[in-house]
């Protein structure tokens, strides 16, 4: 530690903020087994057992959050994850410096925009042809009727599923990208010297480049899977598509600092799902491992 110590001093920053804010609030569990009391704070709140998870299983609108998110979680995975890989593939194999430059400027824009500023863009390009809406104005020109995204429950999850890989493709991207960039050029010049094609380079150098990170970031998404991107469903979803668009962040919100106050259970919710998520990214990450592919841990 001595002579390493303004490594360990750069670290320092991070490892008390996730001490205070990350480890220290979990004191905040046992509220899934209490019956709290606002006067007697969290330590003297009587215990209750399993109580809350018990009124979780018996609320059907929970059951109807968890079943919406899993199925936008997974569209997720199969479209978004495997759009993001496609994507850095594609961005790689462009030869003008130029025109790669700008198309990775497009990609990664979104993802610096908040959800409610792009929230607000998706609502404007979604809007009825009489208000602009781009979307409706080119279905109108085409001789098709207008279609309300935002408020047709068949409809929400798909929207939630494209905007979400537009906001967050580029992110994913510049990962592949950077891991893509370590590889020995000499490889390439190699293959193409054998007659090898952009595809085939493609599918036998540069995929087994980026194998490791998408094993790590698929792992990572496979654990989120109960969860959900609160900022994106709330600030695109109305009554309209509660079927549908109604998900466990929203549900954990509106029965507690949305106005419900049932922190019991909402605590009791974020500790099934979250030690669930746990489960699984140590679950995903021993098979990865069997199949000889550097995991998490």
């Amino acid at each position: 530690m001595r002579k390493h110590w303004f490594t360990y001093l750069l670290v320092l920053p991070g490892l008390v903020f996730l001490l205070v804010f990350a480890y220290g609030p979990m004191y905040g569990i046992q509220l899934a087994f209490k019956d709290f009391s606002i006067k007697k704070g969290i330590w003297g709140s009587p215990w209750v057992g399993l109580e809350h998870f018990e009124r979780m299983a018996a609320d059907p609108v929970f059951w109807n959050a968890l079943g919406n998110t899993i199925q936008i979680n997974l569209l997720n995975i199969i479209f978004g994850f495997t759009f993001n890989v496609l994507l850095a593939l594609l961005i790689n194999e462009l030869r003008l410096r130029w025109l790669k430059s700008s198309v990775q400027t497009l990609v990664y824009l979104p993802y610096f925009l908040s959800w409610v500023v792009f929230a607000g863009l998706v609502g404007a390009i979604l809007a009825a042809a009489s208000d602009g809406g781009v979307v409706n104005t080119l279905l109108v020109s085409f001789g098709f009727q207008e279609v309300d995204f935002l408020k047709n429950p068949e409809l929400f999850q798909p929207v939630l599923v494209v905007t979400n890989i537009i906001k967050t493709a580029g992110y994913s991207s510049i990962i592949y990208l950077a891991a893509i960039a370590s590889a020995d050029p000499a490889l390439y010049e190699s293959a193409a010297i054998d007659g090898a094609g952009r595809i085939r380079m493609m599918w036998h150098i540069t995929l087994p480049r980026i194998m490791p990170s998408i094993v790590v970031l698929l792992v990572l998404q496979l654990a989120t899977v109960f969860q959900s991107n609160f900022d994106q469903v709330y600030n695109l979803y109305s009554s309209f598509v509660y079927s549908t668009g109604d998900v466990l962040s929203t549900y954990i919100y509106r029965i507690s600092l949305g106005g419900g106050g049932n922190f019991e259970l909402s605590t009791a919710v974020n500790l099934l799902f979250n030690t669930a998520g746990l489960i699984i990214i140590i679950f995903t990450n021993r098979i990865v491992k069997r199949l000889d592919v550097m995991g998490i841990f």
